[in-house]
């Protein structure tokens, strides 16, 4: 068995001490709404415009929270935070990471509505990521799993007359439970971003009558002119009907009174296109006893999508009857400050115009799911969707039901917006199975929007297949490439068009505006200016009017914004600059989709400065004057920066050991997260700032930080220099360390030994370094994950039949398995650890709890285990 891990390794994140009061944290760059999000007035639009309300009451604002272990009630309120942005974001006022074993809570005062006799008062919820129990004076009234689904609690009979105490009790894993998540994982980096936990949608009560609108399903059709309204009405529906209204601005276009289900013909129908976004205004009243006891506002929009042949034979889109090219961009939905929320709806309605005014007639909506509001707005401006689904959140029957039963829900949820033309179901193959199954129930749950049973099922990078598949797309309506950087051949299949549903990722880097500034940039094909940008670019799309030409249909490029270390965004993540003036992206896009008079008026009002072509001055014009005398302070950190980026170490560490040198106040996030990144050696100046204030620099940038710093700088000065000759002598590198940092430096020897024997191979010395250091020191550093407790386990498991040793594997996976009962591998290792050592009926207790996931190697291992036979490999 081969088995390496690193030498050392960290798991890094940041935390921030929370004041009583709130007010935003810091983060690197931000938006320009950030500074007008008030806590008074946070998102205060009507959350859900086509079942709107008048009388509503927006819970967003301060609430108290708290952040437990989990299974625990809060002893004490931790301080305010800002719903609805979730605690990891800047804007909540915390931002601090939510781990799997534990829970956040929420509290605030909230008065009971005035409300006539029979009247309702439902509590309603725009998202909770991920499983949240609602209370009301301590009283359970409901819940819901689901990280981007609305909810809606009828909390009449629990509340009281005045004041009542709302709560809230949520568990997010993130990537580490069977929950979809989509682009959100506790360790950040790459094409994976920070996590969003907890409230992160409007939160508001309404008071309906005791027969009320509950759900409207609309269904256009086009071809017979009508409009297709079912309305189900909530309480005692007998003898209530339904009066439609449908105007076209003031102008009534026609009214039915019904039960259930009816088709309202629409004289002289005005479609909806992104070029004419036309929508009706819908008016649906509940009639009982020949009184109006219910009003809600909505609207529609008249549009057709289907696959059909063009005059050439080819399978195209067709947009009302018309053949469409579907000129799109893959929009994540993530925000510097809000995360997975927008600042203000303002900025919500930025992005839709932002893209609409470079020329795109289509957003994909990727892996994630946003407020009605984002939809409204490209409902009005005109914005063909692609939406994705959530990938499922593991592999295991919960993690497989929960994907379907959220499907299922975001279907239902998003089902009256005329923008939505196609529904995406896997991207890339994260967590794919049962593909044809769930392909024929989409289509079935919505037979009037296409569906792309997998987008870049197939996969090339630099024109290498990554991700084959014998059968692709399987009863789908499209087919669907992935190709990076240039756009590639699309297979042709009957009845299915051809789409290109990821391509491109230039990456441009802009100075002044980067999520991280330590991160040199990145894109499919290396970095680039503005300037080469725009010739790449008009390559990209010169290519697809050929590919169109020969019967694409339909182009995603990846992608509008940057999103945290990605810079291959058209504008970077704080929306402040846009790499190439609107009117060029327009120019080059309208080989491909005429540009018109709806797209052009989205640029009225588009704040965005253009980067400047060349970029900035070169690493080594900057160099020069350093080594001519320029010390200025704010230049040697550019500069020290620049040389991280391009891996001059030398003279990154003569840079940075200048700058922080000069510091007068090392200890604030920023000037602690340079020193982070850029101190080599216990010879510079950042490592005393971190080694001798350890506390502090804690406290600041979160538990173990200080030292996770000072021991990877003291094992490359102290340990590497023995290990790297083979054979150390742990007993003389263990006395150096402790007379040089005391009972740091003995649990850095002691960890290093014990990576080393694991890296080695040497099992009989790594029982000895466990039960030397697992017990004292790794029992309680969060570096030490489940995950690489489970594979060193594993690996002892596997190779040796020492029960000393597995015995003293056994200590550590009987504290993983105290703290994380999630992971159904981790159950199997300790079960056979213990089956190994001989203690059969303990091993047997939780290999029964891991053969509940039905992973076929750990159900075949229960078994052997019942009959007593062995579960490790015959030698």
């Amino acid at each position: 068995m081969k088995f390496r891990l690193p030498f050392f390794t960290f798991i890094l994140f940041a935390q921030h001490s929370v004041a009583q009061s709130w007010q935003p944290q810091p983060v690197n760059i931000k938006t320009r709404w950030y500074s007008k999000v008030n806590p008074s007035n946070v998102l205060p639009e009507y959350p859900r415009p086509q079942l709107a309300r008048t009388n509503w009451t927006n819970l967003n604002g301060l609430w108290d929270y708290a952040v437990t272990n989990k299974n625990e009630n809060p002893a004490k309120w931790n301080g305010k935070i800002l719903v609805p942005f979730p605690i990891e974001s800047a804007l909540s006022g915390v931002k601090k990471r939510l781990e799997p074993e534990q829970q956040l809570w929420y509290k605030r005062t909230i008065t009971k509505p005035s409300a006539k006799a029979g009247d309702r008062v439902l509590l309603n919820f725009g998202a909770v990521d991920f499983d949240a129990t609602v209370y009301i004076n301590n009283r359970e009234v409901g819940g819901h799993k689901g990280g981007y689904q609305h909810f809606t609690i009828d909390v009449t009979d629990a509340l009281k007359s005045g004041s009542n105490e709302l709560s809230l009790k949520v568990w997010d894993p993130s990537d580490r439970g069977p929950n979809p998540h989509g682009k959100q994982v506790l360790n950040p980096e790459g094409i994976m971003y920070t996590p969003s936990s907890g409230i992160w949608q409007t939160v508001w009560m309404e008071v309906v009558p005791s027969v009320a609108v509950e759900s409207i399903k609309l269904v256009p059709d086009i071809d017979k002119s009508t409009i297709n309204i079912t309305v189900d009405l909530s309480g005692d529906e007998s003898g209530a009907s339904v009066k439609a209204t449908v105007k076209d601005g003031t102008k009534v276009v026609a009214t039915k009174t019904f039960t259930g289900t009816a088709g309202i013909s629409i004289p002289s129908q005005k479609l909806w296109s992104p070029d004419d976004p036309f929508l009706y205004d819908l008016q649906l009243q509940v009639v009982k006893g020949g009184k109006v006891i219910d009003n809600v506002n909505s609207y529609f929009g008249m549009r057709k999508i289907d696959v059909r042949k063009d005059e050439k034979g080819i399978e195209r889109i067709y947009l009302n009857n018309k053949y469409t090219y579907n000129l799109g961009t893959l929009d994540q939905g993530f925000w510097p400050d809000g995360l997975y929320t927008a600042p203000c709806d303002e900025a919500l309605l930025y992005d839709i115009k932002a893209i609409k005014a470079m020329g795109f007639n289509t957003i994909r909506k990727h892996i994630k799911l946003e407020p009605d509001r984002w939809y409204y707005h490209t409902d009005k401006l005109g914005m063909l969707v692609w939406q994705d689904m959530v990938n499922p959140g593991n592999d295991t029957p919960e993690g497989r039901q929960q994907f379907e039963k959220e499907c299922k829900e975001n279907i239902a949820q998003l089902f009256n917006h005329p923008s939505i033309t196609t529904w995406v179901l896997f991207n890339e193959k994260w967590g794919q199975y049962d593909q044809q199954r769930l392909t024929r129930w989409m289509k079935s749950e919505d037979p009037t929007r296409l569906v792309n049973g997998h987008s870049g099922e197939i996969l090339y990078v630099n024109n290498k297949l990554r991700s084959p598949s014998p059968d692709a797309w399987i009863d789908a309506d499209m087919t669907d490439v992935h190709s990076y950087p240039m756009p590639g051949y699309v297979q042709s299949k009957p009845g299915m068009a051809r789409t290109l549903g990821e391509f491109g990722g230039i990456g441009v880097p802009v100075e002044g505006h980067l999520w991280d500034e330590f991160v040199a940039g990145w894109g499919y094909d290396g970095v680039v200016t503005p300037d080469r940008m725009k010739q790449q670019y008009t390559g990209m799309v010169d290519s697809l009017v050929v590919l169109e030409k020969e019967g694409l249909s339909a182009s995603i490029y990846t992608q509008p914004f940057d999103v945290e270390s990605e810079q291959n965004g058209l504008i970077t993540y704080d929306r402040e600059v846009i790499k190439l003036p609107v009117e060029t992206f327009r120019s080059i896009h309208k080989k491909l989709w005429p540009s018109t008079a709806n797209t052009e008026a989205a640029t009225k009002g588009l704040v965005a400065q253009v980067a400047a072509a060349g970029g900035s001055r070169s690493y080594d014009e900057k160099l020069k004057e350093f080594e001519n005398g320029n010390r200025d302070s704010a230049f040697l950190r550019t500069l020290a920066i620049m040389a991280l980026q391009q891996k001059d170490k030398v003279n990154m560490a003569k840079v940075a050991g200048e700058y922080v040198s000069k510091l007068k106040d090392p200890y604030n996030e920023t000037n602690l997260t340079f020193i982070k990144r850029t101190t080599t050696s216990t010879k510079d100046p950042g490592f005393k700032v971190f080694y001798d204030n350890a506390a502090k620099v804690n406290s600041i940038l979160g538990k173990d930080e200080s030292e996770a710093l000072t021991t990877m700088l003291m094992e490359a000065d102290y340990i590497l220099p023995y290990t790297a000759k083979g054979a150390p002598d742990w007993t003389t590198i263990t006395s150096n360390l402790v007379n040089r940092y005391s009972t740091l430096g003995e649990e850095i020897a002691l960890q290093s030994q014990f990576l080393y024997t694991v890296n080695h191979q040497e099992w009989v010395n790594l029982g000895k370094a466990i039960d030397a250091w697992f017990p004292k020191y790794g029992i309680n550093r969060k570096w030490i994950s489940t995950m690489l407790i489970n594979s060193v386990a594993w690996a002892v498991f596997e190779n040796t039949n020492d029960k000393n040793v597995l015995k003293s594997a056994i200590t550590m996976t009987s504290h993983a398995v105290s703290v994380d009962t999630s992971m159904p591998e981790l159950l199997d290792t300790h079960a056979n650890l213990l089956y190994k050592f001989g203690n059969k009926d303990e091993a047997l207790k939780w290999q029964e709890q891991a053969a509940k996931s039905g992973k076929p190697e750990i159900v075949e291992a229960y078994e052997k285990m019942k009959k007593g036979e062995p579960t490790w490999p015959s030698k």
